[in-house]
C-alpha cells in the first residue's frame, strides 16, 4: 500500500511558498498560475502558516479585507497539521476525513519533506484499486473458466 513518502517522491516534493510579508494578492497571483488551492507561508524556509481557498472564501466576507493591501500572515492559518512520511493512504483518507482538511504536510526525520491534498490521497486510492481489480482479474478471468472441468473421482 502507498504511502505519503511514495505519494511524495511519485508528484515531487516542491511546495508551493511564499514568505511572511507577502501581500494576499500576489500569493494569489502565484497559486493561481501553479494551479494549486493551497500556499504554505515561511519564515526562515520553515512553515508558520497556510492560506488556502477557504481562508479566501472567509477573508472576502470581512469588509476590511483587501488583498491588495493584506499581508499573508494577517489572514492565514497558523495550525499547521503534519503527518508521518509513513502515513498509508488509508491513513492520510482518515486525517482529511477527520479533521476536515484537504492539505496535510508530511514529516520525515521532523523535516518537512512535502505537502500531499486529499486530491493526491484519492488517485493514490483509485491506483490502489485499480492494481487490485487487474490482478483479481488475471486471476480469476475467462480462461480459468474455459480450461476447468469438472472430474469425478474414480473408484
Amino acid at each position: 500500500m502507498k504511502t505519503a513518502n511514495d505519494m511524495i517522491k511519485e508528484k515531487g516534493s516542491d511546495i508551493l511558498c511564499v514568505p511572511v510579508g507577502t501581500i494576499v494578492l500576489d500569493a494569489l497571483k502565484k497559486m493561481n498560475t501553479c494551479k494549486v488551492g493551497a500556499i504554505i507561508v515561511t519564515r526562515d524556509d520553515k512553515p508558520v502558516g497556510i492560506w488556502t481557498e477557504r481562508d479566501l472564501m472567509r477573508n472576502i466576507l470581512d469588509g476590511a479585507f483587501d488583498p491588495k493591501s493584506t499581508r499573508i500572515e494577517d489572514v492565514m492559518t497558523k495550525a499547521l497539521i503534519f503527518a508521518p512520511y509513513t502515513d498509508t493512504v488509508y491513513n492520510l483518507m482518515d486525517k482529511f476525513l477527520g479533521l476536515r482538511v484537504r492539505h496535510l504536510l508530511i514529516e520525515k526525520d521532523g523535516e518537512t519533506i512535502g505537502m500531499v491534498s486529499s486530491g493526491d490521497v484519492m488517485k493514490a486510492s483509485i491506483q490502489e484499486k485499480d492494481g487490485e481489480l487487474k490482478q483479481l482479474n488475471s486471476m480469476v478471468g475467462w480462461d480459468y473458466y474455459e480450461n476447468w472441468s469438472w472430474r469425478p473421482e474414480s473408484k
